[in-house]
């Protein structure tokens, strides 16, 4: 899966060489294309494999942990990333967990978050439980905390064709 369509509208608004976070980054797909392009990464994810697996192909240090309790006021990062990352959260602990990520990012900084349209839930062939969204509803959260999007497309995925995904570009603005 080519990331451009959803990384460049997030990349265009950044200066060369930001530091950017990618929270849930499993195998690095998104780490390596950001590095590629000259920008300075850094991954999250919760799977010690997967950190693994990152460090050896694409070269980046991941912190291993679980993002619904790890502090990340600790970063001032010019960009955070967040791709399907916060999809299998329950609805109901997205604004504290996505409040919570967002501290790490500066003044004036950007979050990239991708969710899946729909409502409801449901459960694929692995057991992974997913959660939808409606994009009137996700703004609703997303100005409740202080967030302007400066970027939004609706698309369809590349892996199932019935699913949509909805993806915003945000800049903190305090």
């Amino acid at each position: 899966l080519d990331p451009t369509s959803f990384l460049s509208p997030l990349c265009e608004r950044l200066p060369q060489a930001a530091c950017i976070l990618d929270v849930g980054c499993g195998s690095g797909r998104d780490l390596l294309w950001l590095k590629n392009r000259g920008f300075n990464v850094l991954g999250f994810d919760r799977s010690f494999q997967m950190a693994a697996l990152v460090k050896q192909q694409v070269g980046c240090s991941v912190i291993v942990g679980d993002f619904t309790a790890f502090d990340f006021s600790r970063f001032s990062m010019d960009a955070t990333i967040l791709v399907g990352a916060l999809v299998h959260l329950p609805c109901e602990y997205f604004g504290s967990v996505f409040a919570n990520i967002a501290v790490g990012v500066k003044k004036d900084g950007l979050v990239l978050l991708t969710m899946k349209e729909g409502r409801g839930i449901s459960t694929d062939s692995h057991g992974r439980v997913f959660y939808y969204w409606q994009d009137e509803d996700l703004r609703k959260s997303l100005d409740s905390m202080k967030l302007r999007i400066v970027h939004f497309h609706r698309h369809e995925s590349v892996k199932d064709k019935k699913d949509m995904w909805l993806t915003y570009v945000l800049s903190k603005t305090d």
